[in-house]
């Protein structure tokens, strides 16, 4: 599948990882269930910060609203305590409570101890709203399908309509799942920051392709009017850089800038949440009665992790439309891909 680079778009200036995508930092994997069949195009996208059990290991986390016309499971004890100890699941805004049943099913089969002689366990789930593409209040989605995008996770996977993003458009034209990364290298050592996005956002006529003006253009081919910003991005950024819980926060922040380069002001009606963990710093759930010992980069190193997350950002939102097919869903609407214009800007 041709990605955005394949039509001679180079975003940014800094290197990307082996695959150019989350996976390569080490031990991420990410999984899909698709739906599509008649009115119904949705899915779930599974994103794991590690190949071990995330909740007795868990990983440095974050999250970051940007505009918060959306809705989360599990954000408020992340930015609480720091952490995160499920897979990520991403699906569309009515499945939210299926996915989170299934994640917290999955996370008690591996720790028979919850609920037990230990407490109970924070899942998080995040969504877009598909209904444009798909009949959302059908619900299609079971506790099933969210287990099968958990137990397909790899290190390489599909972009595109595929999982979460079956139903998703982005700028009027088909979005999905996309991904992106960057190489991070400083005198102790050179580290990998990946990026996947669920994009499903943004007003035809406000599009850029690395700061081109190419939205208009597109408008005019397709002859039709833009729609309010009504959509979402959901944002996952993972990171093998040794960050603390506060510069993960001031990291993902900067996602945002690489939001905007493809032509986002970021709509009354659009819910734009970023997620992120660094796997470096494991925190064990169970306590040694001893002291932790964490790694950080000092403050004076951030700005390399910033750029690389604005860069990898856009990236993965152009990666997630170019590899989008065309799509004809609900009611017969068609929703076209971005590669379908590429080879003519």
């Amino acid at each position: 599948m041709k990605r955005i680079r394949d039509y001679g778009y180079k975003i940014g200036t800094m290197n990307t990882g082996k695959l150019n995508k989350i996976t390569d930092v080490h031990g991420v994997k990410v999984g899909h269930q698709t739906f599509a069949k008649g009115d119904l195009h949705t899915g779930v996208t599974s994103v794991f910060p590690h190949n071990g059990n995330v909740f007795k290991e868990k990983v440095v986390g974050a999250t970051h609203v940007i505009n918060g016309f959306g809705k989360t499971v599990g954000s408020i004890q992340i930015n609480e305590l720091g952490t995160i100890e499920t897979p990520i699941l991403l699906t569309n805004t009515f499945n939210v409570g299926v996915c989170s049943e299934a994640l917290i099913e999955y996370t008690l089969k591996q720790n028979p101890e919850i609920g037990r002689t230990t407490g109970t366990v924070n899942p998080f789930v995040g969504e877009c709203n598909d209904m444009i593409l798909n009949d959302i209040r059908a619900m299609a989605l079971t506790k099933e399908d969210a287990h099968h995008a958990l137990n397909k996770a790899r290190v390489d996977f599909e972009e595109g309509a595929t999982g979460a993003g079956t139903g998703m458009s982005c700028f009027g034209l088909k979005g999905g799942i996309g991904s992106s990364s960057r190489i991070i290298q400083y005198e102790h050592g050179t580290y990998t920051l990946g990026v996947l996005v669920l994009s499903n956002f943004g007003q035809l006529d406000q599009f850029r392709i690395d700061g081109r003006d190419i939205g208009k253009s597109l408008k005019q081919q397709l002859d039709v009017t833009s729609e309010p910003d009504k959509g979402s991005i959901m944002v996952v950024v993972a990171t093998d850089l040794p960050v603390s819980h506060r510069q993960l926060r001031r990291v993902i922040k900067r996602s945002a800038a690489g939001i905007s380069r493809t032509g986002s002001f970021y709509g009354n009606g659009s819910g734009d949440i970023v997620i992120g963990f660094s796997t470096d710093n494991k925190v064990p759930h169970n306590s040694s009665n001893g002291l932790q010992s964490f790694k950080a980069i000092h403050e004076d190193d951030i700005n390399q992790a910033f750029q690389a997350v604005s860069e990898a950002t856009e990236e993965a939102i152009l990666n997630s439309m170019v590899t989008a097919k065309t799509t004809v869903g609900r009611g017969g609407k068609k929703i076209y891909s971005l590669r379908d214009f590429l080879p003519m800007t």
